[in-house]
């Protein structure tokens, strides 16, 4: 480790760049904004956001640090935990930026306007990503929520979009409040917010040789923990969609516009994810070889382990019954974080790995599946798999890239969803013993229940009647990025090695103390 002193914070700045460029887009697009209200014209906004994201892209990778650093007073950090999901976010944008660019739910004299907003999103999400203090934490995660509450209700005369907005807000306001409870706990307690401060002081807390409380081991202070640790994950949980704290979704996915709704399943749950994972894999553990050993008496990997079967489980259930794919796919999404949930459950390097990899992987193949629906409920204005019926002699290409979108998610072979579930199942057999091998049974039946719901949208694509014989015409943009997500999810399919090297890298540098 290599923290930056108090007075080198223009030295901090250096390894920042990423986000000072996005701070800066954002208040150029914003002012912009106001001129392009006058000569609307979609490519205009579209060029400058992609300007933003591509020079952030540039940044990041011209500025990763060899060996990770702390940066203004250990606020945040700089490594290779971060730098990966800065990746992933920036390619989240990017997509979306693509799926906006023809979707006629953003009117063309508010496009400078909603790239403004993503970016101002894609900040926050890059913040909580390299946070190492606790209120860090929660400022970043804050403007994470305040942005996307407007861009939920982005289509102000739609009821529908208003209703989620609203929604999210209450859910999103009550999340953050339990939040902001716990980590005030945790401060109670210890003393401090700092992440890498607060591991050792954890240990000796467990230990019993803790001196600054007077409570000690007393089932008081146990229970100040417990209490401390669920309502710090109530906030990341919310943002993750893990239950209990998923109620905000599938109300949410089906009223915002759906190019957003596309953003909102892959890139906040994703900055969640990395603050869970810097969370457990500084504070509350020891990395000993190749297991991150729980240093605290609060069994954390049990709570995570029951969070991720009660999640999959309900997630997957409510979806069978779902005809609209919006809210399909928001249960659906409410499913995966509890797969995801079994690698932090895990507690080990293969189990935080195998939640990177999943999180690269489901960019593609979720992200292609609601760029799929914005296709068709363009051109049909509807979004129930009704409108699905027929689709392969209507639209081939685009019924075939579906079909493979959902059997990924489902998580069959050769396609890279399978590779997902295999690093995470993998995880959870390494450690061995029956609770771990009771998880991943349970995970195992809730992929096979998944691929009912996923097999119904496709038997209407390809097996029922289609409803016209009108063929359904594809932007060129829209062809390109569902061909580039066939490819990868066949590449990360067949060759995952590259996959696997750079998160394994990537889990082993997280700045710990």
């Amino acid at each position: 480790m290599n923290p930056l002193a108090n007075a080198q914070n223009l030295a901090s700045l250096a390894y920042f760049g990423p986000e000072t460029v996005l701070t800066v887009g954002v208040l150029s697009l914003f002012v912009l904004d106001l001129v392009w209200k006058r000569h609307p014209k979609r490519v205009v906004p579209l060029t400058a956001a992609m300007a933003v994201v591509l020079l952030a892209s540039a940044v990041a990778l011209a500025i990763s640090p060899l060996q990770p650093v702390a940066l203004f007073n250990r606020m945040i950090v700089s490594d290779g935990l971060g730098t990966f999901f800065k990746w992933i976010f920036l390619a989240t944008a990017a997509y979306t930026a693509g799926i906006v660019a023809h979707s006629d739910e953003i009117p063309s004299e508010r496009l400078g306007e909603f790239y403004a907003l993503l970016l101002a999103i894609l900040l926050g999400m890059d913040l909580m990503a390299v946070s190492s203090d606790l209120l860090m934490v929660y400022l970043s995660l804050e403007l994470v929520s305040m942005v996307s509450y407007a861009l939920a209700g982005f289509r102000k005369h739609d009821s529908r979009s208003t209703e989620a907005a609203l929604k999210y807000v209450i859910y999103g306001g009550v999340a953050s409040g339990i939040m902001l409870f716990g980590i005030s706990y945790l401060y109670g307690l210890f003393g401090t917010t700092d992440l890498m401060l607060l591991a050792p002081k954890v240990r000796a807390f467990s230990g019993g040789l803790f001196l600054q409380t007077t409570l000690g081991q007393s089932p008081a202070a146990q229970l100040a923990m417990v209490v401390a640790v669920v309502f710090v994950l109530a906030g990341v949980g919310f943002k993750m969609a893990v239950a209990p704290w998923h109620m905000w979704c599938p109300d949410v996915y089906e009223g915002a516009p759906t190019p957003f709704t596309a953003f909102l399943s892959v890139g906040p749950k994703a900055a969640g994810f990395a603050v869970a994972v810097r969370f457990f894999g500084v504070a509350f553990t020891e990395l000993r070889g190749d297991a991150f050993v729980n240093t605290t008496t609060v069994p954390w990997p049990a709570i995570l382990g029951i969070l991720a079967a009660v999640t999959m489980t309900l997630g997957n259930l409510t979806a069978l019954g779902q005809t609209n794919l919006k809210r399909l796919l928001a249960y659906s999404s409410i499913a995966h974080a509890g797969y995801l949930l079994m690698g932090l459950a895990a507690a080990s390097v293969l189990g935080f790995q195998a939640v990177l990899a999943y999180l690269a992987i489901y960019l593609f193949m979720n992200l292609g599946a609601f760029l799929v629906v914005t296709a068709i409920a363009q051109r049909t204005g509807g979004e129930t798999i009704a409108e699905y019926r027929g689709l392969i002699k209507r639209a081939p290409f685009t019924a075939i890239a579906f079909t493979i979108f959902l059997f990924s998610l489902t998580g069959l072979p050769p396609l890279a969803g399978f590779t997902g579930k295999y690093l995470l199942f993998a995880a959870l057999l390494e450690r061995g013993g029956g609770w771990y091998v009771a998880l991943a049974v349970v995970g195992a039946i809730n992929s096979a229940i998944s691929l009912y719901y996923y097999a119904r949208v496709v038997k209407a694509m390809v097996l029922d009647k289609p409803v016209t014989e009108a063929k359904v015409a594809m932007p060129g943009t829209y062809g390109f990025l569902m061909l580039g997500s066939v490819a990868a999810l066949f590449l990360f399919g067949l060759y995952w090695t590259p996959l696997y090297t750079v998160t394994q890298a990537a889990t082993r540098s997280m700045l710990r103390q």
